[in-house]
């Protein structure tokens, strides 16, 4: 597996209140399992944030691999339906630096780009691209004049809940849910009223300790632990938790 990882997309899908009129939640401790059945016309959005270099695996990784898997699948859904989508794609430029992090994703290189199985995302006419110059697609979304092109887009289609797939669990999709959570809690991007992570669609990193004992500046990085952390800080900073989504029509459909 190459450096292809490092565009890895975070997706976020919110579906408008008549989507969740009959939404059943049952508690799997942590996580929850959110089964929703459509009803009337809903919309989607998804958000794409990539990881550096450094940290995408030179191997097949079954957690990345699962989360882009799902990202995909869900991706599909979302375009064949024409339902809105919104993509970040993390874009840095080469005398910007982020610290504590090494320059990755770099305007013009391969790493800004989608991976190969969400490059479809760029024709579609429902599908608006963000890129983003740091780890939080939220505040990557401020542009010169103070507005925010995610809060704009989700006030145009009047967005009431979001469900947050992607990649890292513990650094960009953590980012994202506590900024959205906060704007929510201060007004700034209503109608958002519900952030909700599906840590099955959700993946980070691995480094080992003897690979962070020789790197300078590095800390060991333990891939589920991190990933569960990740989904751990969300929620208690108020976001929900599924370990599945599914959509079910009803008889009159």
């Amino acid at each position: 597996m190459s450096n292809i990882w490092s565009c890895l997309a975070i997706l976020v899908i919110s579906i408008l209140r008549p989507l969740l009129h009959d939404m059943h939640v049952y508690c799997i401790s942590p996580y929850l399992v959110l089964s929703i059945r459509r009803k009337g016309d809903s919309y989607c959005v998804s958000i794409c944030v990539c990881v550096t270099p450094e940290q995408a695996p030179t191997v097949p990784d079954k957690q990345i691999s699962g989360m882009v898997d799902e990202s995909t699948q869900l991706a599909k859904i979302f375009c064949e339906k024409k339902w809105p989508v919104f993509a970040f794609l993390d874009t840095h430029h080469p005398d910007v630096p982020e610290p504590p992090y090494p320059p990755h994703c770099i305007a013009g290189t391969d790493e800004a780009n989608l991976v190969p199985e969400l490059q479809c995302l760029e024709n579609e006419s429902n599908v608006t691209l963000q890129r983003k110059d740091c780890i939080d697609g939220f505040l990557g979304s401020f542009e010169k004049d103070g507005s925010n092109v995610f809060v704009n887009w989700v006030k145009t289609h009047h967005i009431e809940t979001i469900l947050v797939v992607g990649i890292c669990t513990d650094i960009c999709v953590l980012d994202f849910v506590c900024s959205a959570l906060s704007a929510r809690n201060r007004g700034f991007v209503t109608p958002l009223t519900d952030v909700i992570v599906y840590s099955g669609g959700c993946a980070t990193f691995d480094l080992p300790l003897h690979v962070a004992e020789s790197t300078p500046g590095a800390l060991a990085h333990p891939q589920d632990l991190m990933h569960h952390v990740g989904l751990y800080m969300a929620k208690g900073r108020g976001a929900k938790v599924v370990s599945e989504v599914s959509f079910a029509t009803s008889k009159k459909e």
